[in-house]
């Protein structure tokens, strides 16, 4: 044997040697203390346990849209950014950041938005929480609470009811829009009294 081909074989078996010592250390945890490991098997029963209790308290879900139509004929979207329900009653959708569009058959289109809500995706009744706005036919509407109820035919509007249009500016505690009857009662638990300042021009 030359010594050529013995300097070779050296090489091969020292670079052997080397990868396999790579190979070992690298793929091996001897060495690594539970201090070391990014996950402890304490916190990873913890992740094990939260998640077992998210799955069963419900499920969350982002940018959702349901549609349909109301028992009147008139067709909804009602949009949510961060939804969420339980399983003992799926029904019940709890909602962040809520945006709903009502299409009626005159052509008219009622926007309303709300920091949260509510939806029955069995009646199809909603409920909408917290810096409520909705914009219909030129108005502005303000307040605090809206409900909608599709089972019932009403349309209610609470607290802090701030209505401004064209014709003026009215502030009331409630609204309470029958749909069937087609009528609207206006109620203040000020006085008694409803503040307007409506433009006769």
């Amino acid at each position: 044997m030359t010594e050529r081909k013995k300097k070779l074989i050296i090489i091969q078996i020292s670079l052997l040697v080397v990868g396999s010592l790579i190979i070992l250390f690298t793929y091996s945890d001897l060495n690594v203390s539970d201090k070391e490991k990014i996950i402890t098997s304490e916190t990873q029963k913890r992740i094990d346990e939260q998640l077992k209790n998210d799955s069963q308290d419900g499920d969350i879900f982002f940018n959702i849209e349901y549609s349909g139509l109301d028992l009147a004929g008139n067709r909804f979207i009602l949009k949510s950014k961060e939804a969420s329900n339980k399983k003992t009653n799926e029904e019940i959708v709890s909602m962040k950041f809520v945006e709903a569009f009502f299409y009626f058959k005159d052509g008219t289109v009622l926007k309303i938005k709300s920091d949260s809500g509510v939806y029955n995706n069995k009646t199809l009744d909603m409920k909408f929480d917290g810096n409520v706005i909705a914009k219909y036919e030129g108005s502005e509407l303000f307040a605090q609470k809206a409900e909608y109820s599709n089972s019932k035919s009403f349309l209610m509007i609470s607290n802090n009811v701030k209505v401004k249009d064209y014709r003026g500016t009215m502030f009331a505690d409630k609204l309470f829009f029958d749909i069937k009857k087609q009528t609207l009662n206006i109620a203040s638990t000020k006085d008694g009294k409803v503040n307007a300042n409506i433009n006769l021009k």
